[in-house]
């Protein structure tokens, strides 16, 4: 990463002080509490680079009156940091920038320490762990999710839940299909319990199938191609066509399970879908899954429907450029 661009990634979040001094009501954390659901949605419609910039100047107000604010409203407003952070993190991971999304892991896990919310400090341990699933390290991921379980009796059911999928996708990342469903059979178990008003980490309420999904996302990176394709299949139906960008990843998903099932045919058509979804979302996590696919389909390559897939891949390459 040059200096230009990590000076952009990092900037709102390392603004020297100290602030002037002014008054900071309390209704503000309710005010950048209610903003995050609305971002969390114009997420699934945008995707990560339209809301980078909003985000994280919004992440750097919250810092600034953090500097000034006193009391319950600076606590209060600790914990909405670390949940903007997060969000920030995750768009950074989203487009493909792991650099910045690794930074504002930190940034949420230090904002969560000095909150000193149990609750937070678990969430930003599973968005590391996120970020270890994405590189591919998958005994890390299991470490952190363990060090948020340790003391599970105290956190939400809504952590716990977090923790123990992510816990399940560093499983399936070290060959480990009985801990995958063990794992997401005790988070299936919770659900029912998810009662809390907290504005961040909702995943589990607002997401179609959220279990599911996770299941067939470990079944496909396990190789179990039939298997991760008839949970897909399941999933995607629940899932409405404004959500383009979950849509298109998990269409993706679905088009490798196919071909892992030797459905070359069917993996091709749902490729066509999901390369129109990637040109409007500029996803890197689509296209990465989209390359995913393409290794899924080198038994094939020299075949018409691998010379199809080529031609559809290399629109997508063409539009990011």
């Amino acid at each position: 990463m040059n200096r230009r661009a990590l000076a952009s990634v990092t900037a709102a979040a390392l603004v020297v002080g100290p602030m002037a001094h002014q008054h900071v009501d309390p209704a503000l954390v309710d005010y950048f509490q209610q903003q995050l659901e609305g971002h969390y949605r114009a997420d699934m419609f945008l995707g990560p680079h339209d809301l980078i910039g909003t985000v994280s100047a919004q992440y750097q107000l919250i810092d600034k009156l953090v500097r000034c604010a006193r009391g319950e409203t600076r606590r209060g407003l600790l914990r909405a940091g670390a949940a903007y952070g997060a969000l920030v993190g995750w768009l950074y991971q989203d487009a493909g920038d792991m650099d910045g999304a690794a930074f504002w892991r930190g940034v949420t896990q230090e904002i969560a320490m000095r909150s000193r919310d149990p609750h937070l400090i678990g969430y930003s341990l599973v968005n590391q762990a996120q970020v270890r699933t994405d590189l591919g390290d998958g005994h890390a991921v299991v470490e952190l999710c363990e060090a948020v379980l340790d003391d599970a009796k105290h956190l939400a059911p809504k952590v716990r839940i977090m923790a123990m999928q992510q816990q399940a996708h560093g499983a399936s990342l070290i060959s480990q299909r009985r801990a995958v469903d063990q794992l997401l059979d005790q988070a299936a178990r919770l659900l029912p319990s998810v009662d809390d008003k907290l504005p961040w980490g909702n995943a589990c309420r607002r997401t179609p199938g959220y279990l599911e999904v996770q299941r067939a996302t470990c079944y496909g990176r396990l190789g179990l191609g039939v298997e991760a394709g008839s949970l897909w299949t399941q999933v995607l139906a629940g899932v409405p066509e404004t959500a383009r960008r979950d849509r298109g990843v998990y269409m993706a998903r679905q088009a490798t399970a196919a071909a892992t099932a030797r459905e070359p045919d069917h993996a091709v058509e749902i490729a066509r879908t999901v390369a129109t979804i990637a040109l409007e979302t500029r996803s890197a996590r689509m296209r990465r899954e989209l390359a995913l696919l393409e290794q899924a389909m080198l038994p094939w390559h020299d075949a018409p429907v691998g010379r199809d897939l080529s031609e559809i891949l290399a629109t997508v390459s063409e539009g990011s450029q």
